[in-house]
Order: C-alpha cells, then structure tokens, then sequence
C-alpha cells in the first residue's frame, strides 16, 4: 500500500469529521449521516483495488 493512499484516506477522515461536526451543531444531521456516508463510499472506492490484489495473492498461495 502506498503512502500517499494512506493520506488521503486521512485526509478524507479529518474532512468528513469536521463537516459532519460543523453540520451537527447547525441541526442538519441528514446531512451529516449523508457526508459521512459519501466520505465512507470514496474511502471504499480506494481500498477496493487492493482488497481485490489481496485476495487474489491469496488464492494464488493456496491454489484455489
């Protein structure tokens, strides 16, 4: 996994906490639930690749 994944997954997190928070406290936590939800989806869009890679090295490994 490369570093530079690793921070924008962090930058996404520190993002989508202070909106979500910002978007709390002013009483729009459909909003929020929906931030969180759309900072969750582009995370998983990263990762998804490498899970597949993961995988895929272990079939490999064991022969299936």
């Amino acid at each position: 996994m490369e570093v530079d994944l690793i921070f924008k997954i962090a930058a996404v997190g520190i993002l989508v906490s202070v909106l979500s928070q910002v978007l709390k406290h002013s009483g729009r936590e459909e909003q929020a639930f929906l931030t969180s939800l759309a900072g969750l989806l582009l995370v998983l869009f990263w990762i998804v690749p490498y899970i597949y890679d993961l995988f895929a090295a272990i079939q490999g490994l064991f022969s299936l």
